[in-house]
């Protein structure tokens, strides 16, 4: 096993551990939706299809970046990518660099040749590798979009992190540029301040995935990967460090109105899926529920997101809402 299998691996593990992720005292639990106990219409005649990225998909729901470059994550990714085709929805791969690096074959596309994939690299990487890289990344999986995440934190304590952040902006507006295809930029967990969307947008980006705190935190992830003490007496204040995705999804809608939003980071069920579209999200991604599932099979993938489409359908009834339009005008109150 090389060093990249060992370090994927583990984080899928430590991704599957619960003290890894906010579970309580979620910010989506504040959110009320209006009830309507006289909807005015069947159940049956509930529409949840979207659109994404000029292609019609069958739910406002991405299956979220989770992880890739070992044996163990390509089984996972092939799963997904089954799932993806079968339901017609999105799959954000997780980071293509060792796949890149290494030249370990990606089969995504061949398994989902009409979902939508999404390709994934660091900002970093994308900084230090150039246009050319991120193209062959692109090409490997033929992918609809590529996501550029934006992990600071993750890097401060990742054993061997890069720290050096200078440049970003420059190198990802040439790939905007260049690319035939939307870059969307994502956190990993600590969220996307309003002050990084409008500089993000400065660079040519249009998509955002907030990402914001309430779901799997990589800190504390790579807080149980690092050895060093020293460090992790320093790292401690910061674990729970950033914005919840709730309040990160309201701050960017008030200030910003040019910026296509995914909502992530703690969205437990298609409920909470709900409250980000009527918050004024384009649309919800989903990762680690999804995680334990694609390590046994596909149907298990399917049967989950099933679970999430179906709760959404519930939320639009329940409102009275026959499709998305009519559930963006349902009123949402605070506890």
């Amino acid at each position: 096993m090389t060093s990249i299998d060992k370090r994927k691996d583990e984080h899928i593990e430590y991704a599957m551990d619960p003290t890894n992720r906010k579970t309580e005292n979620s910010e989506f639990d504040r959110l009320v939706l209006e009830h309507d106990c006289v909807p005015e219409i069947s159940f049956d005649e509930i529409d949840i299809n979207s659109m994404f990225l000029n292609q019609s998909i069958s739910a406002p729901l991405i299956i979220g970046a989770m992880t890739g470059g070992s044996r163990e994550g390509d089984r996972i990714n092939e799963n997904l990518a089954k799932a993806a085709q079968k339901l017609q929805i999105p799959l954000a791969l997780g980071s293509q660099r060792a796949a890149i690096e290494t030249g370990r074959t990606q089969k995504i596309r061949e398994i989902a040749p009409d979902a939508l994939i999404l390709g994934n690299l660091g900002a970093t990487q994308v900084r230090d590798h150039g246009v050319e890289f991120v193209k062959r990344a692109v090409e490997s999986v033929n992918a609809d979009a590529m996501v550029i995440h934006f992990n600071p934190l993750q890097e401060l304590i990742q054993p061997g992190g890069d720290t050096d952040w200078s440049r970003i902006l420059s190198e990802i507006k040439k790939c905007s540029e260049s690319l035939r295809i939307p870059i969307i930029a994502k956190e990993v967990g600590s969220g996307i301040s309003v002050t990084s969307a409008k500089k993000l947008q400065l660079g040519g980006i249009n998509w955002m995935e907030v990402a914001g705190r309430g779901g799997t935190s990589w800190a504390r992830i790579e807080m149980c990967r690092n050895s060093n003490d020293d460090l992790k007496k320093v790292a401690e204040p910061f674990l729970d460090w950033g914005m919840d995705t709730v309040s990160l999804i309201k701050l960017i809608r008030r200030n910003i109105n040019t910026v296509n939003l995914i909502g992530s980071g703690g969205i437990r069920n298609g409920l909470d899926v709900a409250k980000c579209l009527i918050l004024g999200c384009d649309l919800a991604a989903v990762a680690q529920p999804f995680l334990s599932p694609a390590r046994k099979s596909s149907e298990a993938v399917i049967e989950a997101v099933s679970v999430y489409t179906e709760q959404l359908k519930w939320a639009l009834f329940l409102t009275g809402s026959r499709n998305l339009i009519d559930l963006k005008k349902v009123k949402i109150y605070e506890k």
